[in-house]
């Protein structure tokens, strides 16, 4: 079985409110990329590994991060697009000879574990679609667009969705080049597959598995490193 990491980390993360770009901003001494990309280096589950970067980091990225740590299941740096819909699809476009398995993670999330990884493998390949959620935690509003409360919504059925989100190849292939075709857009993967009518199985996450956008995710990573 084949299965191939699809890691979009092309993004220039504006609300970091940094010069560097956010996938090269470091936490205990280490880029954001560089821990994320370790996390399926040392799975034994994983195959392949494409990391999806902006034009202008290519470099970076093959100097500090893959020649750096060593990593042999990098074997694509692909080039992104201005919206992460696009980085994916070229990351699928990028896969020859198809494969099995698509797994698609955020390069800034670097808490994910190899109990995730396993299970969100394992369980895709019974089901076809998985996605890695967590319950939340809040009450949670729907508020118009003059900030009047329009509802309150039941928060035993709300989850937040996190990567990994892991396909069957030929099913995330039929619902990106569907979205394509059709002009569909979404900054979630599941979504496009769920509009090919084909039910996706959530995986419980974990509360540390955050993704890094702002200063204070920062904070908060470097606390879980602490920790």
């Amino acid at each position: 079985m084949r299965v191939v990491v699809l890691v979009p980390a092309a993004g220039m993360g504006k609300r970091m409110r940094r010069c560097i770009s956010k996938p090269f901003l470091h936490i205990g001494g280490k880029a954001i990329l560089a821990r994320t990309l370790l996390q399926f280096e040392d799975s034994d589950s994983v195959n392949e590994v494409y990391v999806i970067i902006s034009k202008m980091e290519e470099r970076r990225c093959k100097e500090e991060i893959i020649e750096k740590y060593n990593l042999k299941k990098v074997t694509k740096i692909v080039i992104g697009g201005n919206e992460r819909q696009v980085s994916v699809k070229n990351g699928l476009d990028a896969i020859e000879q198809g494969c099995d398995v698509v797994m698609i993670h955020d390069g800034n999330r670097p808490f994910i574990t190899s109990q995730l990884i396993d299970e969100s493998i394992s369980k895709t390949i019974g089901y076809g679609a998985t996605v890695v959620s967590i319950p939340v935690k809040d009450t949670v509003k729907a508020v118009s667009s003059d900030g009047e409360i329009i509802d309150t919504l039941d928060r035993k059925k709300l989850w937040l969705a996190q990567t990994p989100q892991t396909f069957q190849y030929d099913i995330i292939k039929k619902a990106y080049e569907n979205a394509f075709l059709n002009n569909l857009s979404s900054y979630d993967d599941s979504s496009l597959v769920e509009l090919l009518g084909i039910k996706v199985r959530t995986i419980m996450g974990s509360y540390k598995n955050i993704k890094i956008t702002t200063p204070e995710d920062l904070i908060i990573a470097e606390a879980f490193l602490k920790d």
